[in-house]
């Protein structure tokens, strides 16, 4: 009717792309289910390879130890003193190695828009690390079971020593996801500056036994310190005052930090070479 005031329509068009709820973690556990069928499901054996593996490197250990030694710098059972410092050591090995490789791994799925590289990092870096645990409780379980090592868990100490090893893992793997993504020689590069932490990462010895000046020198590795930690969850007469898990933090959210800032930075011309 003439007069009547017409108010305009309010609603507003649909947009051309709605985001779903909860993509990334769709992403992440998509990228674990992946992971989980192509590096586990079809190579023989499987997940089994991934307890083989530190058990037969702790098994040679005690032998070699044992033919030598009368017992080891703690306790009087050669195997629980090598498991306490070799499973933490390979859980960042393995879980640093696979957060690196995260977008060369899953390069052909991030040229969809659901899927980010941040979503890459965590679906590997969350499958390896529940891996690395589950591999570890096992071991243990299974050493504590067959020998008498007489120790005393301290499982918090424990728990604070896998906290330490996996943000490590993650803060080196993430800033070695955009080096050697970004330079493809630093894989390399990487591998062959990293290949004597076994023997400096305090697996075979403790730091308290090292002669001045190298022990300060390896004080800054901060597998030192996360590897003293978990030992001193087996063994109430072993103190490590001098391990910190401030330091390991640090490390772990620098490294973290920068690398997924030059990612933010640098991630389409990465996935466009």
């Amino acid at each position: 009717m003439p007069g009547d005031i017409v108010f305009p329509a309010t609603s507003t068009p649909p947009s051309k792309h709605p985001r779903r709820k909860f993509a990334s973690l769709r992403a992440v556990l998509a990228l674990i289910l992946r992971e989980m069928t192509t590096a586990y499901g079809r190579s023989p054996g499987g997940y089994m390879w991934s307890i083989v593996e530190p058990a037969a490197a702790i098994t040679l250990l005690t032998i070699i130890f044992s033919l030598g030694f009368r017992s080891p710098p703690l306790g009087n059972n050669f195997a629980i003193f090598y498991a306490s410092g070799m499973l933490p050591f390979m859980a960042y090995n393995n879980v640093s190695g696979t957060v690196a490789s995260a977008i060369n791994y899953s390069k052909s799925l991030l040229a969809y828009p659901s899927v980010t590289y941040i979503d890459a990092i965590f679906g590997r870096f969350l499958l390896n690390m529940m891996t690395q645990m589950l591999v570890s409780l096992i071991l243990i379980t299974g050493i504590l079971w067959f020998f008498e090592t007489r120790t005393t868990l301290e499982l918090l100490k424990i728990l604070l020593a896998f906290s330490l090893t996996a943000s490590l893992a993650l803060g080196i793997g993430t800033l070695n996801c955009f080096l050697a993504s970004m330079y493809p020689v630093w894989q390399r590069i990487w591998s062959v500056v990293t290949r004597p932490l076994f023997l400096i990462s305090g697996i075979i010895f403790l730091l308290e036994t090292v002669p001045q000046p190298f022990r300060d020198f390896l004080w800054y590795n901060p597998l030192v310190h996360i590897i003293a930690i978990m030992r001193s969850a087996f063994y109430t007469s072993y103190d490590a005052p001098w391990a910190s898990p401030l330091y390991v933090m640090i490390i772990s959210s620098v490294s973290f930090t920068v690398g997924l800032v030059f990612l933010h930075r640098y991630h389409r011309e990465i996935l466009h070479r």
